[in-house]
């Protein structure tokens, strides 16, 4: 139930609430969860390809993890002008761009040829896709309280369980169907036929996304009232609502360390399951893309399901702390499973559940005390930070691997890195602060 201002929220009955909130979610949320799996999968195909390209232009786990790593530096470099972009001029236009503009730089994988080319394309693709989920995030405040925005953060971040679910089997097929075909290799038609998806909704975005609750012609004029009194008395609570003010908090810093932690994992598991499920002895791409649907279907209900009670008792620490604690045991597992295969996929499983639960529960910690400007700078400064963990994880994965001929060093680095991001929010950030 919503803490409502009389002057504003009184007439309405809490059904007459429940159902406007319902509509909003109902207008963008999809939209953005579509977004999302076509970015997670624009971003992470690599992992797939690796299965090919490699072999193909001669690379190492080496250059391939470092690579994949680039991207994370043009992220870095560019994420919070990104955003302070979008904050000035608009989310519908600025997440089109960058919609648009990414998928053009992910279809040039295709014909990348030496280790310098592969890492300007990732470096360029990191810089194109910069602030496309900050964006999202910031855009959210906009439309949501923050007890309401734990189911939606979820929901929008489903995306990520999804393009796993869908975005395996469909790399496994068309890098086993299409191999050869005009002359290209399968994994050159995998980053080709994916990134048409992000020009297509690069396109919806722009026609249809609303910039903020004042445009939005599909509500009544009591209905943007009452959401514009919400966030607006919201806005005057938090703490943090200037550029200054965010660059020079602790507070900030300290969750950057701790999304670092947990991005570790997350790229963990994007750039280098397929791997672990072909050390386990299985070799068809197909079977291997079939395989990774596991650990993120079971990932998608534990976050949804975990997002919802976080909202329902507006407890955000734990709710973070035990998924990650469960995802490092899950990485751990992994490491010690050898060529076993279920024992892999028991491990593999445990890690995404983790891992992808408790992303969404952290970015219910920032949105808690951040607000304009400050929700603009300090929400891309912490995600372009712990992002730097897409670099860091890949790179150093790939070069332990090179160096002990095992994933296994790698990983329990990883697993030890999340059990300290999931001990760190339980113990130095103060319940009251985003316990909303």
């Amino acid at each position: 139930m919503l803490s409502e201002s009389p002057s504003v929220t009184g007439a309405f009955a809490d059904d007459s609430v429940e159902a406007t909130y319902k509509r909003v979610a109902w207008r963008i949320v999809p939209l953005l969860f579509v977004c999302y799996i076509v970015a997670y999968m624009d971003r992470v195909n690599v992992g797939f390809a690796k299965l090919q390209m490699l072999a193909d232009l001669g690379f190492s786990d080496t250059i391939y993890g470092l690579g994949a790593g680039f991207f994370f530096l043009g992220y870095f470099l560019f994420e919070v002008p990104s955003n302070l972009l979008l904050h000035r001029f608009g989310a519908r236009r600025w997440i089109a761009r960058i919609m648009i503009t990414w998928a053009v730089l992910s279809m040039a994988t295709a014909w990348v040829t030496t280790p310098a080319a592969f890492y300007v394309i990732r470096f360029l693709l990191g810089i194109a896709e910069a602030g496309f989920f900050p964006g999202v995030i910031l855009y959210l405040t906009y439309w949501f309280p923050s007890h309401r925005r734990g189911r939606v953060t979820a929901w929008f971040m489903a995306g990520n369980s999804i393009s796993g679910i869908i975005g395996g089997p469909l790399s496994g097929l068309v890098m086993k169907l299409l191999a050869g075909s005009l002359g290209l290799s399968g994994w050159q038609w995998l980053f080709i036929i994916e990134a048409f998806p992000a020009i297509v909704m690069g396109i919806v975005v722009y026609m249809v996304l609303d910039d903020k609750v004042g445009d939005a012609r599909w509500l009544r004029a009591d209905q943007k009232a009452l959401i514009s009194a919400e966030i607006e008395r919201e806005n005057r609570a938090h703490t943090h609502g200037s550029i200054r003010s965010v660059l020079v908090s602790a507070r900030v810093w300290l969750l950057c360390f701790i999304l670092f932690g947990i991005v570790m994992g997350s790229y963990a598991i994007g750039f280098w399951q397929p791997t672990l499920i072909r050390l386990a002895g299985i070799e068809d791409p197909l079977t291997i893309g079939m395989l990774s649907m596991i650990p993120y279907t079971a990932a998608l209900l534990s976050m949804l399901l975990t997002a919802r009670h976080a909202d329902r008792t507006r407890e955000r620490r734990w709710h973070l702390a035990v998924p990650a604690l469960i995802a490092s045991v899950g990485f751990s597992v992994c490491a010690l499973s050898g060529s076993h295969l279920y024992p892999a996929m028991t491990g593999m499983t445990l890690a995404a559940v983790g891992v992808i639960t408790a992303l969404p529960m952290f970015w219910a910690l920032p949105t808690g005390f951040l607000g304009g400007a400050g929700a603009a700078a300090g929400i891309a400064l912490i995600n372009c930070t712990g992002n730097l963990a897409g670099f860091v994880s890949p790179s150093v994965i790939g070069w332990l691997k090179n160096q002990t001929h095992s994933l296994i060093s790698g990983l329990f680095l990883v697993a030890a890195m999340i059990a300290v991001a999931g001990m760190a929010v339980v113990i130095l950030i103060p319940a009251k602060v985003v316990n909303r």
